[in-house]
């Protein structure tokens, strides 16, 4: 039983591949066999719902199909029932790309049935399926927490919904289950984890959606390597249900290391790091080569990108000062300078450092003379900047990049633990100190002690983490404050009045009050990893029913406006702002 896939007529025989969620099987309506079944065939068309009864026989030699799992059997049919018939689609699920994703999203029962999202979809169950097996096995219990709480706005907006019992009061549905997870390890749940539904009101591109599943876990007395042990082994298992075998532990860095080796706090492992060259240059080639003494030079490779003609360098040079605007980085290109008696050694220098082949792409970035003063020679600020051309020129010839070939093994995914997070970040339109990951992380009790957390907010460093694969960030976590006196300490800092604490968390900061154990955690999104997995650049290729970039379901097409009589009972009133 299952949809006609195809339909193909050849008079006395009619071929049907019928299509259900194991694959497709060719059935064989053969006149002399079966007249009726055959000539209820000659109605049958795409996507029409049929059963048929038949005997299973081998193919004759040499017809057989290896693009399919049954591709050397068939069915003769003996009876054939049309179960519904079918409208003629806006597309045909037996396509393998369908160009139009409107289309796709408002048609996705249809979209659903193409053999990619099938498959997607029995991945996704599967991954899912292995960490609640490892986390159970493990000694995690399973714990639901509340859609319907109250709004604690931190970062992204939330989605409230009004109550019709309390007018004027609104309930908020959950960023994140974080404050009831910390409550459930005050319970005395040393182990729990949720596959958890998430909201957050922001705006929506490739990798995010107002919806999103995580894989939330959270455990008493440990310390960071624990949290990674646990993330490593949950992964691992996930990952062998698509194939790949994996091998922890991963790679672990710090935040700054990662920042002044790449660029960003979530690197992609399989390219080259940045390479520091600014002792390369003594101060007397600065001066020739208008080089700013201040700031660091930075080199980095671009993996078989090399052999560009005049033409294409100077179009590289045009792009990094597009990219980079007014602040005076430029290329220096290194194969030129060989020819140049007077920077020969330096080129020879540059080359050693950077390990570059001849099929490569070498790019040294200098700051030249004239750098504006708003950048303060914040050295960070070039490093980030830096690692984000060295990203954009990646993507721009990825075509010819090796690593980024598939092998279905191991080697295709690098894993990264980042840690040491900054506690604070600086809003400078605000000109207040945030919460970098969120303000019940606990910072360094080195950092505590030295008072940063007065004096020098922009030192003190979180006990952070976030799990990175091939340049996404899988999830974020943290060892979180257990102690009510620094929970207390922390709002403060973030500028939060104790009232205005007391209003927000008043709940939490009592509970942390009676004997609150040590605690830490993470979340991991797992419409992220199946993502990955799958192969896939969106989102939306791994959720059921995804919303578009404007936040409309268009299969639904939702959201909509609601009866007066719905706002009456709310007590609500909507005023469009123009």
């Amino acid at each position: 039983m299952g949809w006609v896939n195809r339909r193909r007529d050849h008079g006395n025989l009619i071929f049907l591949d019928v299509r259900d969620r194991t694959g497709i099987t060719q059935v064989v309506l053969d006149k002399e066999v079966s007249a009726a079944a055959h000539g209820k065939a000659e109605t049958a068309r795409s996507e029409y719902v049929v059963a048929v009864k038949g005997k299973v026989r081998r193919r004759g030699e040499g017809l057989g199909n290896p693009n399919m799992a049954t591709g050397e059997i068939e069915v003769v049919a003996t009876e054939l029932l049309l179960l519904n018939e079918s409208k003629t689609p806006p597309f045909s699920p037996a396509e393998e790309a369908i160009a139009n994703e409107e289309v796709r999203l408002k048609y996705r029962y249809l979209d659903l049935r193409r053999a990619e999202m099938q498959k997607n979809f029995k991945m996704r169950h599967d991954v899912a399926r292995a960490i609640r097996n490892y986390l159970s096995d493990e000694g995690f219990l399973e714990i639901e927490t509340p859609f319907m709480t109250r709004s604690t706005p931190e970062g992204a907006r939330d989605y409230l919904v009004p109550s019709r019992v309390h007018a004027g009061s609104f309930y908020a549905l959950p960023q994140s289950p974080q404050i009831f997870k910390q409550i459930l390890m005050i319970s005395g749940f040393d182990k729990y984890f949720q596959i958890a539904r998430c909201f957050r009101d922001e705006d929506l591109r490739a990798d995010r959606q107002p919806e999103f599943t995580q894989i939330d876990l959270e455990m008493t007395f440990p310390k960071q390597e624990t949290v990674f042990r646990v993330v490593e082994g949950f992964l691992k298992a996930a990952f062998a249900t698509a194939g790949i075998s994996l091998t922890p532990p991963f790679v672990q860095m710090t935040y700054d290391e990662a920042i002044r080796q790449y660029g960003i706090d979530k690197p992609d492992m399989r390219l080259p790091a940045m390479v520091e060259l600014t002792d390369a240059l003594t101060a007397e080639l600065r001066e020739t080569l208008k080089i700013e003494q201040k700031l660091p030079v930075l080199g980095f490779v671009i993996p078989e990108a090399g052999g560009l003609s005049g033409t294409q360098k100077r179009g590289l040079v045009e792009e990094i000062r597009t990219t980079f605007g007014e602040c005076g980085l430029d290329f220096l290109d290194v194969a030129r300078l060989k020819t140049n008696e007077a920077f020969a050694p330096l080129a020879a220098t540059i080359e050693a450092r950077m390990a570059g082949g001849a099929a490569d792409l070498l790019v040294v970035i200098t700051p030249k003379l004239g750098t504006p003063e708003k950048w303060n020679y914040d050295p960070q600020w070039i490093y980030k900047r830096v690692g984000g051309l060295r990203l954009q020129l990646a993507q721009k010839f990825a075509e010819k990049h090796k690593r980024f070939e598939k092998t279905g093994t191991e080697a295709d995914f690098k894993f990264l633990w980042v840690t040491d997070f900054p506690m604070y970040e600086w809003d400078e339109e605000a000109k207040v100190w945030n919460a970098a990951h969120h303000p019940f992380t606990s910072p360094h009790e080195e950092d505590i002690k030295a008072g940063r957390l007065v004096n020098d907010k922009g030192a003190v460093r979180a006990l952070a983490y976030d799990i990175v694969l091939n340049g996404t960030e899988l999830g974020s976590g943290s060892i979180r404050i257990h102690r009510q006196d620094v929970q207390a300490e922390i709002f403060r800092s973030l500028g939060m009045t104790d009232a205005e604490a007391k209003e927000r968390f008043g709940f939490f900061l009592d509970a942390l009050e009676y004997g609150t154990p040590p605690h830490g955690g993470i979340a991991l999104g797992l419409d992220r990893i199946v993502m990955i997995l799958a192969g896939a650049t969106s989102l939306r290729e791994v959720i059921a029913f995804p919303k578009t970039a404007k936040a409309i379901d268009l299969m639904v097409d939702a959201p909509t406006p609601v009866s007066e009589q719905q706002m009456k009972e709310l007590s609500l009133r909507t005023v469009v702002r123009s």
